[in-house]
């Protein structure tokens, strides 16, 4: 119990020191995470059965030889493959959003660091170091969330697309 209130006393304190934006980095980023790990969950577990469910009606279909049959495998094979890009667009736009958030919480701390200028009327260093950590670990963040989400959707997006051609290949016409 004691790890667990040091802990969040820890994440407090961060937050506390990188300012209201690293919070909205903090959500965004466990946002993002949250539908990437969806989408590995479906890769790895709810996509097989459905690619199985689709392979069997194909192969279950009387006449696979005409422009009707070709047409149906088409639509198949393209609801497959929006049910693979489900969410990757939101995916990339939130990895978009991080370093445009950690950009925006250096102004946020940059502008903290004048306003003391401005009080102070001196350019001292301490006065001006809790601004200029809002400034620097925003931006951090936005990064790192960006980098690892980036990693993520490409791997998905190359995964989603071999999977569509893996089907194709596997939803033979016959001539």
């Amino acid at each position: 119990m004691v790890l667990l209130i040091d802990s969040i006393n820890a994440i407090r304190d961060f937050l506390d020191t990188g300012g209201q934006v690293l919070l909205v980095i903090g959500v965004l980023i466990f946002a993002m995470w949250l539908l990437i790990l969806e989408r590995f969950i479906y890769f790895f577990k709810g996509f097989r059965s459905y690619k199985q469910n689709v392979k069997a009606q194909w192969k279950n279909r009387a006449e696979r030889n005409s422009w009707n049959a070709e047409q149906i495998r088409q639509a198949m094979i393209s609801r497959a493959g929006m049910r693979l890009n489900t969410n990757l667009a939101l995916i990339n736009v939130m990895v978009a959003l991080c370093p445009l958030l950690g950009l925006l919480g250096t102004v946020t701390g940059m502008i903290e660091v004048f306003d003391v200028m401005a009080i102070t009327g001196t350019g001292s260093a301490r006065s001006m170091a809790s601004g200029v950590s809002k400034a620097t670990i925003p931006t951090m963040a936005g990064m790192v969330g960006a980098l690892s989400g980036v990693f993520a959707s490409t791997f998905l997006q190359r995964r989603a697309k071999r999977e569509v051609e893996l089907l194709e290949d596997n939803m033979v016409l016959d001539h």
